[in-house]
């Protein structure tokens, strides 16, 4: 299990300069946020490997966190995606190019950094006590399973969901229709994204955003299956919020060991899934030739021909 987390690091940093480069901060915000629920997974599955012992706490504040907004983060990098491609394909600008750009980035810093962070100070009203330990997985999120949780923690994201299918549908639309010169259609519009950089952040988003909305109704169903429990009152939801929970593999069923193994290989998946569409592109394959080069000059002292790289990328 670490080896699928940390493995899932480098192939995400992989297509990294060229998003940069593109200045794509919904797609940034997007590795970013896989990287480092990555690096954590694969701490934990160290950690905790074969017990349920208390430690790193406040490791565990942290990271429960992250994990909170890492729900919230994927869907909505997924809708700034898809708006931008949507905007771009109906030829719609209003604005100066560098404007447009600057409000844009913006407004995808504050969807994929801000609203995460927000739905993380929230979790604490439905946060029962202060988090929970699985045996091989390590910490997780306390959640108090009660309505309100549906409406702070699950149902959000699944809005967002709704909300970005919207906007893939409209993309799909667009795509279709010029899809026999949707390059120079894309052109026309002022972009210079090329046909073949908007299908993978079309196709990109699209396939997340289907895996990550089944992944939360599949989680939400796990939750509330068993019921919900009354919201009796503040002081009783938090009372004695100091506990950790502890789940030894020997305490649960086959069919929760296999649910909470699903859930924990969701990231991996999702890092996989990102690295087929852009681990293989031109600017990747590019990229990589550079960091050849760099390794065989400075590394290995070996004399190479000087490799230019590729310009700055579209947006």
């Amino acid at each position: 299990m670490p080896i699928a987390s940390f493995l899932s690091v480098p192939l995400l940093l992989s297509s990294l300069p060229s998003h940069i480069r593109a200045g794509n901060i919904a797609i940034i915000s997007l590795v970013a946020w896989l990287t480092v629920m990555s690096i954590i997974r694969g701490v934990n599955s160290i950690a905790w490997a074969g017990n349920v012992d208390i430690k790193l706490l406040v490791w565990c504040d942290i990271t429960t966190k992250i994990t909170i907004g890492f729900t919230f983060a994927v869907p909505l990098s997924a809708l700034c995606v898809l708006k931008h491609l949507e905007s771009v394909a109906a030829a719609r600008s209003t604005m100066t190019r560098s404007l447009d750009k600057r409000h844009r980035r913006i407004f995808e810093a504050v969807m994929c950094f801000g609203v995460p962070m927000i739905f993380m100070a929230l979790h604490y009203i439905v946060q029962g006590h202060r988090f929970d330990i699985a045996e091989d997985l390590g910490c997780a999120p306390a959640v108090y399973i009660s309505l309100a949780a549906i409406f702070i923690l699950w149902f959000p994201p699944l809005a967002f969901s709704f909300i970005t299918m919207v906007y893939a549908l409209l993309v799909l639309r667009h795509f279709l229709h010029h899809r026999i010169s949707f390059a120079a259609h894309l052109k026309n519009s002022q972009s210079a994204l090329t046909a073949g950089r908007y299908f993978r952040l079309m196709s990109l988003a699209i396939v997340e955003i289907v895996w990550d909305s089944g992944c939360n109704i599949y989680v939400l169903y796990t939750n509330v299956v068993s019921g919900l429990r009354p919201w009796t009152s503040w002081a009783d939801v938090h009372s004695n919020f100091s506990r950790i929970g502890r789940f030894p593999n020997f305490l649960l069923s086959q069919d929760v060991i296999s649910s909470f193994l699903f859930q924990w290989w969701i990231i991996p998946i999702s890092c996989f899934f990102f690295f087929g569409f852009f681990g293989f592109s031109e600017e990747a394959i590019s990229d990589y030739r550079v960091a050849f080069r760099w390794v065989s000059r400075v590394i290995f002292r070996r004399n190479v021909s000087k490799f230019d790289p590729a310009a700055p990328l579209p947006s």
